[in-house]
């Protein structure tokens, strides 16, 4: 499982990255590297990797407790 927690902090990195290029310069780098259509599923994506890096972060994170 640890592809999975890899592959969720990455999103959770583009994600974030995308959301400060909107509020900074209202700039939407996902839109535009991938379109509309396929941005809405990235975005889902993105909404489920947060989901659950937040449900599984305590075991997985040094400073909170984990292994």
């Amino acid at each position: 499982m640890k592809w999975l927690h890899y592959f969720a902090y990455t999103l959770l990195w583009a994600g974030g990255l995308n959301w400060g290029l909107v509020g900074l310069f209202n700039y939407n780098l996902i839109e535009s590297i991938f379109g509309i259509g396929l941005s809405q599923f990235i975005y889902i994506l993105v909404g489920a990797a947060t989901v659950y890096i937040a449900l599984t972060h305590k075991n997985d994170c040094k400073a909170c407790g984990g292994k």
